[in-house]
């Protein structure tokens, strides 16, 4: 089992005082320093870190891709840094995480968004070959979330931060369908936590605009990505619910982004098992947050989701989930989505 985060803090002005974590000698003795900017808020953020970080050296990262995480990583080698820290969104963590993992040194991620749990988890999502792939990576050593940044980024972007924590709810119904049709092992421990940053959001009646809410939101996302470090998968927060997702990226790229699809996902599995409490209360909770809920809110038509589902199995190749259980022909699954959209699409 990896180590859980030495720090973990979620507050306003986390950015501008990350030289007093830095400050802690379990994250950083007397060694360099790096930091990882996107480009969007670069300049803003190098601003605010001068005063704390000194003589840091501070890195741009060009995307969310392999090439900007290997650049990064050639950068980080070069430099004989101790520790780098990755501030931003998903894809400039990401991009640290894995630029991290290949210069062989700690990472900090300080996030300024809330849109997906892979602020601490054990993997990082790049764009790679005209594609996303997922790639194994060490947790953060720290982890802070500033909400300053947070109330500043675009709002479909943290409310979909609800869709994928409360999706982990469809995930871990999956993995224990595995264990009891597969025999396959399942962590207790992972389970719980990844239930847990579920239930602490999916009914809350606050919203994106408060900073509780929002906390609760960040604490689960960093829950739900440590549950992924106990399990070493990520089973525990990726079910068939991300299988759908992942389908939709490969059939209709730039359709949606990652928290809105899983929350369609969740939604949608929890139909196949004709769970009708557990249905309407993820379709609840993703109305009160505007987020999507049946394909047309996205834009796609019965059909097409119907083509996603089909291929939705092949994305996670020997990953058992309702999906594969139930074994649906093309017919039966346009049926099933038709159903669905007729059930919940007003």
């Amino acid at each position: 089992m990896l180590p859980a985060p030495l720090t973990m803090d979620v507050r306003r002005g986390a950015v501008a005082e990350l030289g007093a974590l830095l400050a802690d000698s379990r994250v950083a003795t007397s060694g360099r320093v790096a930091v990882a900017v996107g480009r969007g808020q670069g300049d803003h953020i190098e601003s605010l870190i001068a005063p704390t970080l000194g003589e840091a050296e501070v890195f741009r990262v060009a995307d969310g891709s392999v090439d900007a995480a290997v650049s990064l990583g050639a950068d980080l080698r070069k430099g004989a840094y101790e520790v780098v820290v990755g501030v931003g969104g998903g894809k400039t963590i990401d991009a640290t995480k894995y630029a991290a993992s290949l210069a062989g040194i700690p990472m900090v991620a300080v996030a300024t968004n809330l849109s997906h749990d892979g602020i601490c988890s054990p993997t990082a999502s790049l764009i790679y070959e005209g594609g996303k792939g997922t790639f194994g990576v060490p947790m953060p050593l720290a982890i802070l979330v500033d909400l300053d940044f947070v109330h500043n980024a675009p709002q479909a972007l943290v409310r979909a931060g609800v869709g994928d924590v409360v999706s982990n709810l469809s995930a871990i119904e999956d993995w224990q369908l595995g264990n009891v049709e597969r025999g396959e092992p399942i962590d207790g421990l992972a389970c719980s936590m990844s239930r847990t940053a579920a239930e602490a959001l999916i009914g809350r009646t606050d919203s994106i605009e408060s900073d509780a809410f929002l906390t609760v939101l960040a604490e689960s996302l960093i829950l739900s990505g440590m549950s992924m470090v106990v399990a070493g998968s990520s089973r525990p927060a990726s079910g068939g619910d991300h299988e759908i997702l992942h389908a939709v990226d490969q059939l209709f790229p730039g359709t949606s982004n990652h928290g809105e699809l899983a929350g369609i996902g969740a939604a949608f599995c929890f139909f196949l098992r004709e769970d009708d409490a557990r249905v309407k209360q993820v379709v609840q909770c993703l109305r009160r947050h505007e987020l999507p809920v049946v394909p047309g809110d996205i834009g796609l038509s019965v059909e097409q989701f119907a083509e996603v589902v089909a291929l939705a199995p092949a994305t996670r190749p020997g990953r058992y989930t309702i999906l594969e259980h139930l074994r649906m022909q093309d017919s039966e699954i346009r049926d099933r989505v038709g159903d669905y959209v007729r059930a919940f699409g007003s």
